[in-house]
């Protein structure tokens, strides 16, 4: 579903938006760019985002990115309990004074990322100890593809991921093998999730205006997820070799285990070809090849 373009004025919520606007202007407080505080203000799509999401009474959503809480409220109003985590403390206090009073509300002022390579502490304390939980979000670009390759590889994964992100990072999510932006991030993801593009919007829709349309895609969790271990194994080993993406198996992960025989070897009992490119494998393969060379579990940049 496509909903570029300019907004429809009547779904705006205009004058919320200027009361928002003198309050901001009054604490002092303009939009980072370095933090993509792009406010999405119409009420249609913030519902919809909401509905998106599948959640109601009994489900419990982690929402990353408060903002001014438009969405954090049709989350809400879905019957969910929500945690909603915002990393700028300005926004954190004046939405609190509006929010804190709401039933099933938890909010905490904090980063969602400890740097690049893990889930921040305040995060991992607001996941459930049991039962599943569910990612929401109107995410900025800087932090989306380590969000949600973190939070699929996490110790207690989110059922589903809901989020709203840049057209970009959506689509190397969603590529599979062969298409336009296929590469680490939407292989690593689609381990263990579907991927699905929901919708995509245009600039309009949010205040400030961004100069990239934006799209929402949801990832459902598997049932046939591998476990955390091999995950983690396909992701050393696929970090490995996706830096040579063009060149042959064979080639990169024999000069890779420093052994050209160990890596003809290893290809040969996960089945794989010799001369398959490294961008060509599937999952299957990935999971064959980190089984067959025991590949050890490696951090590594998300793309």
């Amino acid at each position: 579903m496509n909903t570029e373009g300019a907004a429809n004025e009547g779904s705006l919520r205009g004058e919320e938006w200027s009361s928002w606007q003198d309050r901001l202007r009054q604490a002092g407080f303009h939009p980072s760019k370095r933090l993509g505080q792009n406010f999405l203000l119409d009420t249609n799509l913030l519902e919809a985002i909401a509905r998106d999401a599948a959640v109601g009474p009994g489900d419990h959503v982690i929402e990353v990115g408060t903002g001014l809480g438009f969405l954090t409220r049709a989350l809400l109003a879905t019957g969910a309990t929500v945690t909603s985590i915002e990393v700028d403390r300005r926004l954190h206090e004046l939405v609190s004074e509006d929010l804190r009073e709401l039933e099933g509300l938890t909010l905490i002022r904090a980063d969602a990322l400890q740097g690049k390579h893990s889930l921040s502490p305040e995060l991992c304390s607001a996941i459930p100890s049991a039962g599943p939980w569910h990612l929401v979000g109107n995410l900025p670009y800087s932090i989306s593809g380590p969000l949600l390759a973190e939070c699929a590889q996490s110790e207690r994964p989110p059922e589903s991921m809901t989020v709203l992100i840049q057209k970009e990072m959506a689509l190397r999510a969603a590529a599979g093998v062969g298409e336009p932006g296929w590469g680490l991030l939407g292989m690593r993801l689609q381990l263990a999730y579907e991927v699905r593009q929901l919708r995509t919007l245009g600039g309009a829709h949010f205040r400030p205006r961004p100069k990239v349309e934006s799209s929402l895609i949801r990832l459902q969790r598997r049932g046939d997820a591998p476990t955390r271990e091999v995950q983690a194994s396909v992701v050393g080993l696929s970090s490995a070799l996706f830096t040579r993406r063009r060149q042959v198996v064979r080639r990169v992960l024999g000069d890779a285990m420093g052994d050209r025989e160990a890596a003809v070897a290893a290809l040969s009992a996960a089945g794989v070809p010799e001369e398959t490119r490294v961008e060509g494998l599937k999952e299957a393969d990935w999971v064959a090849l980190a089984a067959s060379t025991g590949w050890p579990s490696q951090d590594r940049d998300q793309e």
